[in-house]
């Protein structure tokens, strides 16, 4: 019997319950919010979530770990001058500064802009983060000293003209019959026109930086605007920002931080005065911290994933079997992965998900309106529904069972879950209804 075809779009939807952290803040510190449902609710972006999964999933590749372990992965950064002059100088025997030099004028001249050449921390960084192959580096580095004589010939004039044009005032606007004769004392004289990049130089550039084989920009998609004819991406995977199911609640957490050197003076004291010298904390403050359950959502378009990896220029076998393995890996992710910041002090990183539900459909399905209405956590004696864990696992089983008998497109569901009570929960009558309850996160995919 053959297996039946799998449907465009997966639906992934999640429940965790976080303690006393802050994944993502605003630009003052603080915990970021939305209000839904008339309360404020506090939200996790999905450009954190996203980024944590991308590099969760990349880190396991490059480790041999996980379904896509050994294949190509990507990179998002403004340092591709400075990674090309570190390839040429360890590989290929430049010098330092040489090599960054020459690396920056070539990926420059490629059409991408660089920081203001006066400034030393930004000179060598391109204006805008580009998400590239892994190994674009090494390849823009093979190429420049594959053809180093001509490239070296060609920079030093564009270095020239560039230095002459910064150099020079630009002409301002002015009416014909006002401007000076160019070379009058005084009048701007017109600025020296940069050499163009060999074109197999660029074309060069232009390949490397490429989405390529890198499963992770297929997944993700990217957006590059400085170069017309460098592809753009459309990425197969939708995220939502995460956000309470309940209204927020904050803490503005004091802290006192201790200096070893005052208290071990303190303790060694002979006198009340040289003890009184170094009395009090080291540093005081006051830390934003976020508790809650979240819901959060994505959906893997399988369609366009496969889409990707063909015009990247697999065959339709390696862009199925690639786009298996991704997906795999994609929804591992989005149980695993969490959002870095404050991992030292608050833990974060260790929390795992009270419910994951994933099912298959024609269409992508967000179940946010499941918690439009905010949870009330009083207890069901007071009317209220409790714990806000529990009482969101049933709201999204239910509303899930609801929508299912109204849509024939759902399939395949499956729910996982790392807490007792929820284990407990999946096994009521009818609640976790058609959805087979498995062990395993790579269980969740068929």
């Amino acid at each position: 019997m053959s297996e039946a075809p799998r449907s465009q779009f997966l639906s992934l939807h999640l429940l965790e319950t976080l303690v006393a952290v802050l994944p993502v803040r605003d630009e003052n510190g603080q915990p970021k919010s939305l209000v839904y449902g008339g309360a404020e609710r506090h939200m996790i972006t999905s450009q954190a979530r996203r980024r944590a999964e991308r590099v969760y999933a990349r880190d396991r590749a490059n480790a041999g770990l996980g379904a896509l372990k050994g294949r190509s992965m990507g990179i998002r950064t403004r340092e591709w001058a400075l990674l090309a002059g570190r390839e040429l100088e360890s590989a290929h025997g430049w010098e330092r500064e040489e090599a960054v030099v020459t690396a920056r004028a070539v990926i420059e001249a490629s059409g991408l802009k660089f920081g203001d050449l006066g400034k030393k921390t930004v000179a060598n960084l391109t204006k805008v983060l580009i998400f590239a192959p892994a190994d674009a580096g090494s390849r823009i580095a093979a190429h420049i000293a594959e053809h180093a004589d001509g490239i070296r010939q060609w920079r030093d004039g564009y270095l020239l003209a560039q230095a002459d044009t910064a150099r020079k005032p630009r002409r301002g606007p002015k009416k014909k019959t006002d401007a000076p004769p160019p070379d009058e004392e005084g009048g701007a004289e017109p600025a020296a026109k940069l050499p163009p990049l060999p074109k197999a130089a660029r074309d060069a550039v232009l390949l490397a930086l490429a989405p390529r084989d890198a499963v992770d920009i297929a997944l993700y998609g990217r957006f590059l605007a400085e170069i017309a004819d460098s592809p753009n991406v459309d990425g197969a995977v939708q995220s939502g920002h995460a956000f309470t199911v309940h209204e927020a609640e904050q803490i503005d957490d004091f802290y006192a931080a201790a200096d070893d050197a005052k208290l071990d003076r303190k303790r060694n004291a002979l006198s009340f005065l040289d003890a009184a010298d170094d009395a009090g904390a080291g540093m005081t403050g006051y830390q934003s911290l976020i508790s809650g359950t979240f819901y959060r959502h994505a959906v893997l378009d399988r369609t366009q994933l496969r889409t990707n990896l063909r015009v990247a220029g697999m065959t339709q076998d390696e862009a199925e079997e690639a786009a298996v393995d991704a997906e795999k890996e994609f929804v591992n992710a989005f149980v695993e992965a969490f959002p870095e910041a404050k991992k030292n002090s608050t833990a974060s990183t260790g929390s795992l998900p009270a419910l994951v539900l994933a099912f298959e459909g024609e269409r992508p399905y967000n179940y946010a309106a499941a918690y439009q209405l905010p949870v009330d956590e009083s207890p069901e004696s007071a009317g209220g529904e409790g714990p806000a864990g529990p009482a969101a696992v049933r709201r999204l089983l239910r509303h899930h069972a609801f929508v299912s008998r109204r849509r024939a497109d759902l399939r395949t569901a499956r729910v996982l879950t790392y807490d007792p009570r929820i284990d407990d929960i999946l096994g009521e009558p009818g609640l976790a209804g058609a959805a087979s309850v498995v062990e395993r996160a790579e269980d969740l995919t068929p």
